[in-house]
């Protein structure tokens, strides 16, 4: 029996990956002198209210290899013959190597695979995963799709201001005030494994019409599989969602999610994008 396990950085709801059958390893959020549990102990919500409040921005830190030792220690007690670990980007963490160092000790085979994305870029992997999983196909035939999504996968998001993203070195001071002033709007991806500008606009109307642009040019490779997300702004990726399907283009809804309390402390609330790869 293959087991699948990843960390809470895929964003996908307890319930639903009790459904999925996934276990997940949660990252750490330091804030207001405590460390917390990715999502378990702590919310974006939590994070924008304390930092609104006058709290610094949290910083975050990897699970160690002995979390991920106990995740497949259980995962074996439970029947597991074999087990998937899917993390977030090694080139955004050092998650990926937490995992790797365990599954030298593991009593059964794991396959640590590195999905170079974050958030909802782990969660399609994983949907897929599990349905493949479900169908009772082979680990090399799972590993080969998920290197086909890791391929040709797709983000784009913004943010609702260059706060957050200025605390953690992405943008300098003078380009957050130049960009708070001009309305400036980075489009923002995950470019070999990390986060980084793939273009700038001004306005939150041109942000959307891009990831508009490039989501039609992704589209030309097949039907995409298509993941909403935001922060603590559940109206912004719906209009980007209504605008996806009044644009004429096929495509497959993977639904609207909130982006964990992990990325949330890197880009701040307000962030809305699409994360998709074509099928």
């Amino acid at each position: 029996m293959l087991a699948i396990i990843t960390d809470s950085t895929c964003d996908l709801p307890a319930d639903e990956l009790r459904a999925l059958n996934i276990r997940r390893v949660p990252l750490y959020v330091h804030f207001k002198g405590e460390v917390y549990k990715d999502w378990l102990e702590i919310t974006p919500k939590d994070i924008v209210a304390g930092v609104s409040a006058g709290a610094a921005i949290p910083s975050t830190s990897q699970p160690s290899p002995q979390d991920f030792i106990n995740a497949y220690a259980a995962a074996s007690t439970q029947g597991a013959t074999e087990i998937l670990c899917v993390t977030i980007s090694s080139g955004l963490s050092g998650t990926y190597q937490s995992a790797s160092v365990a599954a030298e000790d593991a009593d059964l085979p794991v396959h640590v695979f590195d999905s170079r994305a974050a958030s909802l870029g782990i969660a399609m992997m994983l949907k897929r995963a599990a349905a493949m999983r479900d169908q009772d196909a082979p680990i090399d035939a799972i590993l080969t799709e998920l290197e086909r999504i890791r391929a040709g996968a797709m983000l784009r998001f913004t943010v609702g201001s260059l706060d957050y993203l200025k605390k953690n070195g992405r943008i300098g001071g003078a380009g957050a005030l130049l960009g708070s002033l001009l309305n400036i709007k980075p489009i923002l991806s995950v470019v070999d494994g990390r986060v980084e500008p793939v273009g700038r606009v001004r306005g939150g109307k041109k942000a959307l019409q891009t990831m508009m642009t490039d989501f039609r040019e992704l589209a030309k490779q097949g039907t995409p599989v298509v993941h909403f997300l935001h922060i603590r702004d559940v109206p912004a990726a719906e209009t980007l969602r209504e605008a996806f399907q009044g644009s004429g283009v096929a495509f497959t809804d993977g639904g609207v999610y909130e982006i964990g309390p992990v990325i949330a402390t890197h880009v701040g609330p307000g962030t809305y994008g699409f994360y998709a790869y074509p099928t």
